[in-house]
């Protein structure tokens, strides 16, 4: 019986490890795949005023016809997100709960712009509970931005300066917004391109 004991308590002994080693081994393994993938950025695209760069304040009208600014200088606030949206694009609608979450998270003001019919962007508001959240309707800001694909963002600093900008479909598009501008890059593509060119 005690034999039996002490030769289980070895075999256990000897799994445990085996464990332990063979976890070690794939967190090595998670960390070189992780250097070797690239990350997900939100994707710039060539048109419209770059990074670095200011519209000005552009004067538009909210959903409800009261004039609004977009741009320009904000008091009290030091991120602004745009992000444009349609109720015909199934993907907006799917970026849009990401969105208010990640804009929460990060203490940054988040307005939604499109250019469509007015009741489907109440229905949408309303489905998506945003009733808390500036919407603007019409073509003015996309213009000035040159958006020609959604769902599109576009972050501000606290004098209309273009931070960072991209087609974003995922939270981790929205975060590497973010990061850019953090970063002191253009795009997350940049960075990703300046590895590859050091590397080579």
């Amino acid at each position: 019986m005690l034999t039996s004991l002490i030769l289980s308590q070895i075999v256990s002994w000897i799994v445990i490890i085996g464990l332990i080693v063979a976890l070690l081994a794939l967190a090595r393994q998670v960390g070189v795949l992780h250097i070797r993938v690239a990350p997900a950025g939100a994707l710039a695209t060539s048109g419209g005023p770059q990074v670095g760069s200011s519209t000005g304040p552009i004067a538009t009208l909210d959903l409800d016809g009261k004039p609004v600014t977009v741009g320009g200088h904000a008091h009290g606030v030091a991120l602004r997100l745009l992000l444009f949206v349609s109720a015909q694009c199934p993907l907006c609608k799917a970026v849009i709960p990401m969105a208010t979450s990640f804009a929460h998270a990060e203490r940054v003001s988040l307005t939604f712009i499109g250019d469509d019919d007015a009741a489907a962007q109440r229905a949408m508001i309303a489905q998506h509970g945003l009733e808390s959240h500036a919407f603007i309707n019409g073509p003015e800001v996309g213009r000035a931005y040159e958006v020609a694909k959604l769902p599109f963002a576009v972050l501000l600093d606290a004098d209309g300066a273009i931070l960072s900008k991209g087609l974003v479909n995922s939270r981790e598009h929205l975060e590497s917004l973010i990061i850019a501008h953090e970063m002191g890059i253009r795009t997350v593509q940049d960075y990703i391109g300046g590895l590859k060119a050091q590397a080579a």
